[in-house]
């Protein structure tokens, strides 16, 4: 029924900005939704020849070059999501990212709630797994025993936010970044870097540890000679929360998962794409928008099927 319903609906164009790991996944999530279709792909520069997955669609510098977008899948830096995602709403185009610094996600949704009300857009923002759908596993757990305590524990895995923040600092040719769960919610980062000649291993390991996104965690920086050696795109979670439900303790709950880390962000930020098409101008994160507008067709027959 759902599929039936899709087909009937107009198709949702979607733009992809940036084409890294992120954008990959998006364009195979995009693929496989009948409702969603790819409106283009933005990229800084588009004259060396593309992917040969990239030929049958339209490759450009500028969203303006495309003839109409509805949403904007923002597969760039969290540090560049502020301005890309302010840029596009003033143009009337809805936008997703997954950003994914915890300690400013208010903040940049305090930023863009004007912006998409006065464009009459809508945005949502940190939708990853997390911040993102972990994000409504902590919310449901909250609801479910609302005195106690939730641990999340990451890994042991790939951290693209880390790996990216890595590379962007001056002398790092390659890097990867390993999130190591030590227990109740604290983590090991372990990164490996490759350098640019002559470039002090001090000083960058030096920038990475005081790097907002490692100054408050446990880091070890090391050098190596090929970080393509050591990638694995494979990551975890588990979330576990002990209360009290009414006046009863002791209620335990305990979530897993073992997930492809890029797969997974670009799945939930399709689906979010979805997402903004029904939702009032503003910004949003996951846990304020309704599960069943992430889901394509009908919301009557996921109600009967679901519940």
């Amino acid at each position: 029924m759902c599929n039936e319903t899709s087909k009937k609906m107009k198709k949702i164009k979607v733009a992809i900005v940036g084409y890294g790991n992120i954008g990959r996944y998006v364009l195979h999530a995009l693929e496989t939704a009948a409702d969603l279709e790819v409106a283009g792909i933005i990229r800084r520069s588009t004259s060396k020849k593309q992917p040969i997955e990239l030929q049958s669609y339209q490759v450009v510098q500028s969203i303006k070059e495309l003839a109409s977008v509805d949403v904007a899948i923002l597969c760039v830096p969290s540090r560049e999501v502020a301005s890309y995602a302010k840029a596009y709403l003033k143009l009337g185009i809805r936008t997703v990212d997954s950003f994914d610094i915890h300690s400013d996600i208010a903040k940049l949704r305090s930023e863009l709630t004007p912006i998409a009300k006065q464009h009459q857009v809508s945005s949502i923002i940190s939708a990853g797994w997390d911040p993102g759908s972990d994000s409504i596993i902590r919310t449901l757990l909250q609801m479910a025993a609302p005195q106690g305590i939730t641990y999340t524990n990451f890994g042991p895995g790939m951290s693209m936010g880390h790996t990216v923040a890595v590379k962007a600092i001056e002398g790092v040719k390659k890097a990867l970044s390993m999130t190591i769960p030590t227990g109740t919610g604290i983590h090991r980062r372990m990164v490996y870097v490759e350098l640019n000649p002559e470039v002090s291993f001090e000083d960058v390991a030096e920038s990475i540890k005081n790097d907002n996104y490692f100054i408050n965690d446990e880091t070890h920086v090391t050098e190596v000679n090929s970080v393509d050696d050591l990638i694995d795109m494979g990551h975890g979670v588990n979330i576990t929360r002990k209360g009290t439900s009414g006046t009863t303790p002791n209620q335990l709950f305990e979530f897993n998962m073992r997930i492809n880390n890029p797969a997974l962000t670009a799945q939930i930020l399709v689906s979010s794409a979805r997402a903004t098409m029904r939702q009032q101008p503003g910004s949003y994160t996951l846990i304020e928008i309704p599960l069943v507008d992430f889901l394509p067709g009908d919301r009557e027959a996921w109600i009967h099927k679901l519940v």
